[in-house]
């Protein structure tokens, strides 16, 4: 057998911690089928119109949204590739009691969960407090994911998004620790006018939004997790089918696509047109379990998850892992090739040499590597 130099990988940025994270989240044939349980804002709103109905107007307690993540984790969690959750409510708590699986892939999310906004109500990304890449790479995460919404249109929190992504980009890279992407639009204030998630002229852009968003940043990560580019009954499928074809030759990464909370059946058809345009795999969430939340009783939610919710992420599955691209072909790479790579001796010596400059830069700011 000829072999063929790891430079081959490093070349690509597929430096060991990186390339292990990939094949930790992704199933054996290149796919992904990641669950995301990271969702606080948008799943504390669920539990505050549950407690609501139930005569109870309350926010929700922090052992109760554990719970819940836990629950929703436990009952269909292991059916996917890998599980994305927050540090806040869920690492120590997924971890400690086992509630993912050894053989599942980790990721943590590292942004706040609702940050600022500037003038035209554009959201600026922020850490979450408390929490760094280098804390995550230490729980023994797989991937860091970052959220930071992104609109090419609106300049001022475009650069000020770029600037954070590179950042982020740059710790993952010192830490050697893979980077999910995932840069979504949104409506915003424009002369003088402001938007929402109907609004014509939010509809008309978005998906040129998208594919925008994919070509200025998925260089700065390595999976790029990204919205459908369009919206199913606004566009036509065929120009859907489209802007996939755009968004897959705009991406320099491998891609998945997000749920972005439509229902299930909506979400089915946009992972189908997905795979047969190249992407890899989903990470998707309110579509597979949002209506946990609507039962009168804990049991009622329970045998939601377990039924319906896990055999949603079976359906998904099947479709990544049947039609979805492999994360490697993106690269030129085969399964076949990476039987291939070889090392040379003293390698370690030549690896790694960026974190003890980033960790002295990070000890100088006040956070403590």
């Amino acid at each position: 057998m000829s072999f063929t130099s790891i430079t081959r990988l490093f070349g690509v940025g597929l430096t060991p911690g990186k390339l292990r994270g990939l094949q930790r989240i992704s199933h054996t044939n290149g796919t992904l089928t990641m669950v995301a349980l990271d969702q606080n804002s948008s799943m504390i709103n669920m539990m505050k119109d549950a407690l609501k109905k139930k005569g109870q107007d309350r926010e929700p307690t922090f052992d109760e949204i554990v719970d819940a993540k836990m629950s929703l984790c436990r009952s269909f969690g292991a059916e996917g590739s890998a599980v994305l959750i927050d540090a806040y409510y869920g690492v120590a708590n997924f971890i400690a009691t086992g509630a993912i699986g050894r053989n599942s892939g980790l990721l943590v999310r590292v942004e706040k969960s609702g940050g600022p906004k500037n003038s035209v109500d554009a959201p600026i990304t922020e850490l979450e407090p408390g929490l760094s890449v280098a804390k995550i790479k230490r729980l023994g995460a797989d991937a860091v994911k970052l959220l930071a919404p992104f609109e090419p249109d609106e300049f001022d929190s475009a650069e000020k998004q770029y600037a954070f992504v590179e950042k982020i980009y740059a710790e993952c890279k010192a830490n050697d620790i893979l980077l999910l992407l995932e840069p979504v639009s949104f409506p915003f204030k424009q002369n003088g006018q402001k938007e929402d998630k109907k609004s014509k002229t939010y509809l008309d852009r978005k998906a040129r939004a998208v594919i925008e968003g994919a070509r200025i940043l998925s260089g700065l990560c390595d999976v790029f997790k990204s919205e459908f580019p369009g919206t199913l009954g606004h566009e036509s499928d065929s120009k859907l089918q489209e802007n996939l074809h755009a968004l897959n030759e705009a991406s320099k990464t491998p891609w998945v696509l997000l749920s972005a909370g439509v229902d299930f059946p909506d979400y089915k058809k946009q992972v189908e047109m997905a795979m047969k345009a190249g992407a890899s795999g989903v990470l998707g969430g309110r579509a597979f379990w949002k209506e946990y939340f609507t039962f009168a009783t804990k049991e009622e939610s329970q045998k939601f998850a377990t039924t319906e919710g896990a055999n949603r992420v079976k359906q998904i599955q099947e479709i990544v892992m049947s039609q979805g691209k492999p994360w490697f072909a993106k690269y030129g790479l085969t399964a076949k090739c990476f039987e291939t790579f070889r090392a040379t001796e003293g390698w370690h010596f030549r690896y790694g040499g960026l974190e003890d400059a980033v960790a002295k830069a990070a000890t100088k700011a006040g956070e403590v590597y």
